[in-house]
């Protein structure tokens, strides 16, 4: 075990020096992103730089909206083959098309949000913007675009 594999970090450091939230480091510990920190005789976490750098780059991955099984895959790459880079564009490549899929639906909701607001102006007796929400509320509800309806988390 090198130097900075010894792990000597409790949670709120390794939060701190990440920038991941000591709850989001459990959470990611229960989820099988990161190895549960070794206990010290008073149970306290503790965390090596090693684990550091792994939240980090976790938390690079969720600020690009990947998925946990997302980022799953590409921490399980070492980079190190061809088979790895080609593991990695194909989930890089996978993550483009949700985007551009969210891209799409924020496009579409940005011209019923326009339309919405084109609906009052402020100046009448009563909100004709509050009026249109309740009459979309009486509408049947919308057949999911794709993916069924799922979220990508």
């Amino acid at each position: 075990m090198s130097a900075n594999q010894v792990p000597i970090l409790r949670i709120g450091e390794a939060a701190k020096r990440s920038g991941v939230v000591a709850a989001n480091i459990r959470y990611y510990e229960k989820e099988g992103l990161l190895a549960a920190g070794v206990r010290e005789e008073n149970q306290y976490r503790l965390y090596s730089d090693d684990d550091v750098h792994r939240l980090r780059f976790i938390r690079l991955c969720r600020a690009m909206d990947m998925s946990l099984d997302e980022v799953r895959t590409l921490l399980a790459l070492d980079g190190a083959s061809k088979a790895d880079c080609a593991a990695a564009n194909d989930t890089l490549d996978e993550h483009l098309t949700h985007v551009r899929e969210r891209l799409e639906e924020l496009q579409a909701l940005e011209k019923v949000l326009i339309q919405l607001r084109s609906q009052c102006d402020g100046s009448h007796e009563h909100c004709h913007l509050i009026e249109a929400l309740h009459a979309k509320a009486d509408e049947p509800l919308p057949v999911p675009l794709s993916g069924g309806g799922k979220r990508h988390v």
